[in-house]
């Protein structure tokens, strides 16, 4: 897929970019595997432009017939799935088999997306006269400008392409530079599949300047974004200074609470799994354990024996179970803040530190002695770093779950139901998973509060969020 990789503006491919050439690498490698067009601010006005000939054409499909194509895309989408896993693990990073998994998941999604798109039902309000007749209609947004991110290639573009193309929107989709190829692979699945070719834009380059340009546009009537909070700020502020439609999902930090009578036999294999799946690259990473202190001792010392026996490499090798991180910034974040805590007196149980001197790996890393003023207790570390924090009640629980002013990925172990509902009406968070760490499905919202954003995607929820709504008053 490398060497067919290109731009598109709407719909058609362009092999030279404004803004120069773009080396794409390999993280297990350090190898450049794509030389790519590197698009910029002529590409971005261009791709909107046509993006508004596109919503025309696409909008004007009925639901069922936008349904059709987008079901037979993602049936492209699995009889491709193996190059594009291949290619996912290339430029990201993450094991092949966890590349196939996110693969086959974004095609569930184009799914579902599809079929509930058929179901943006409006309604009839009784009105207060006889000869007057009132209707609440449901209509497509317009052309949407799309920024996804690198962490997740395939899974963060279709949260936001499926419900936009269902809802009848036409798309400028901006993956990141580091990740390219597999919204590319995407993409070519939707206009093969026979989606508006004018419908489909893709560009990649300066982030900045293409997100501006897009902003900017006058024909772009919606921005979504799956970023950090900093950029989430700026985005949102560029929007709202243009007035236009905004989801943003952003930063988090998410808490665990071990309650004193959870279960640490179904917990800990768990939380390895989870904690370290895509090197903890995950805006939903279970990453602050706040643990009871009857089970602290135990906890670590069987979380740190099974963290360390994962095996880290190449994610082409069916051996691996975590990957290198995706971009050398990334591991020189990670090893800061792990470096950080240590001095400021946290206890290195397992890792913290990088594995060879080629490729961004780092050694699956447990942290304890962790206190609310460390950075890391702080900043979001995006990285393979459990940090554990020794707490004496289910207050101090929820207080260091809730003090943080982000809110997106929240979890709790506990095998009381009493305690269960309590965190639930307490944790302050768009998500929570009692007992389980899988939030992300095709029909159930996904989002967060306070600085991890505002607005959904997944579940009926996103497909609204690309539309508007207008009343209508008939008189007879």
């Amino acid at each position: 897929m490398f060497d067919q990789a290109a731009l598109l503006i709407g719909g058609e491919p362009r092999r030279t970019g404004s803004a120069g050439v773009l080396d794409v690498a390999d993280p297990a490698t350090d190898e450049v595997i794509a030389e790519l067009p590197r698009g910029g601010a002529p590409e971005a006005q261009e791709a909107a432009a046509r993006a508004a000939e596109g919503f025309a054409e696409w909008s004007a499909k009925t639901a069922f017939e936008r349904y059709q194509i987008l079901r037979r895309a993602a049936a492209l989408m699995r009889e491709r799935a193996d190059a594009a896993a291949e290619t996912m693990t290339r430029e990201q990073g993450k094991p092949r088999a966890q590349a196939l998994a996110e693969w086959n998941g974004s095609a569930d999604l184009l799914d579902w997306s599809a079929e509930e798109g058929r179901r943006t039902y409006g309604r009839i309000v009784p009105g207060r006269a006889a000869d007057i007749s009132l209707s609440v209609l449901h209509r497509p947004v317009g052309p949407v400008a799309i920024m996804a991110p690198w962490n997740f290639p395939a899974w963060g573009p279709m949260q936001k392409i499926a419900p936009a193309l269902a809802a009848g929107c036409s798309i400028v989709v901006k993956p990141s530079e580091d990740t390219p190829v597999t919204a590319w692979a995407i993409a070519r699945c939707l206009l093969d599949a026979g989606v508006t070719p004018k419908a489909v834009s893709l560009i990649w380059g300066g982030a900045p300047e293409i997100s501006d340009a897009l902003i900017k546009a006058p024909e772009i009537r919606k921005i979504s974004l799956t970023g950090s909070t900093r950029v989430g700020r700026l985005v949102a502020a560029a929007a709202g200074a243009e007035l236009k439609k905004v989801t943003m999902e952003l930063g988090g930090h998410a808490p665990v609470i071990v309650a004193a009578d959870a279960d640490l036999d179904a917990l800990v294999p768990l939380a390895v799994t989870w904690k370290f799946r895509n090197a903890g690259q995950v805006c939903v990473s279970p990453t602050r354990f706040l643990v009871d202190d009857a089970l602290h001792d135990a906890f670590v010392d069987r979380f740190a024996a099974e963290a360390a026996r994962l095996v880290v490499g190449n994610g082409l090798d069916p051996a691996t179970q975590m990957g290198p991180l995706t971009t050398a910034g990334q591991l020189q974040s990670v090893d800061a803040m792990v470096r950080d805590a240590v001095s400021a007196g946290a206890t290195l149980e397992t890792g913290g530190a990088r594995i060879g001197n080629s490729g961004n790996f780092y050694r699956p890393t447990i942290l304890s002695g962790m206190r609310p003023g460390m950075r890391a207790m702080n900043e979001e570390p995006f990285g393979p770093v459990a940090l554990v924090m020794r707490t004496a009640s289910l207050d101090e629980a929820l207080a260091e779950a809730n003090r943080l002013p982000v809110g997106l990925g929240s979890y709790a172990f506990t095998r009381s139901d009493a305690t269960a509902a309590r965190i639930a009406a307490s944790m302050r968070a768009g998500m929570l998973g009692l007992n389980h760490f899988a939030l992300a499905l095709p029909e159930t919202p996904f989002g967060g509060i306070l600085d991890s954003g505002f607005g959904s995607e997944g579940g009926t929820e996103a497909i609204r969020s690309y539309m508007t709504t207008m009343l209508v008053t008939h008189k007879h």
